[in-house]
């Protein structure tokens, strides 16, 4: 089983752009399905995006469509999420998540993953 580690959040002003990146250890990295999640306080956790194992599919949730772009080095055990015209209401604990799976399947879920990561935060002022 995947460990996941975060990084790359940071505090930046409305319009601004960030790249979060997250590690994963082990050596079948491309046999997981990877996802993006985010929490504010008070709130439930919400999908964000993921990415299939090879990397060839891909879904977004709608509010980030168009400006967050998920990718992934399986030859470097990471996965991204490139954050571009970012809002306020971007605020978040970003949270990467693991499931094994085939190549070609990714999740939308919470609850199809079982490895996650500690989380990084995102600040957007506005």
């Amino acid at each position: 089983q995947v460990q996941l580690v975060e990084s790359g959040g940071g505090l930046v002003q409305a319009g601004g752009s960030l790249r979060l990146s997250c590690a994963a250890s082990g050596r079948t990295f491309s046999s997981y399905a990877m996802g993006w999640f985010r929490q504010t306080p008070g709130k439930e956790r919400e999908f964000v995006a993921a990415i299939s194992g090879s990397g060839g599919s891909t879904y977004y949730a709608d509010s980030v469509k168009g400006r967050f772009t998920i990718s992934r080095d399986n030859a470097k055990n990471t996965v991204f999420l490139q954050m571009n015209s970012l809002k306020p209401e971007d605020t978040a604990v970003y949270y990467c998540a693991a499931t094994h799976s085939r190549s070609s399947y990714y999740y939308i879920r919470g609850s199809d993953y079982n490895t996650w990561g500690q989380g990084t935060q995102v600040t957007v002022s506005s």
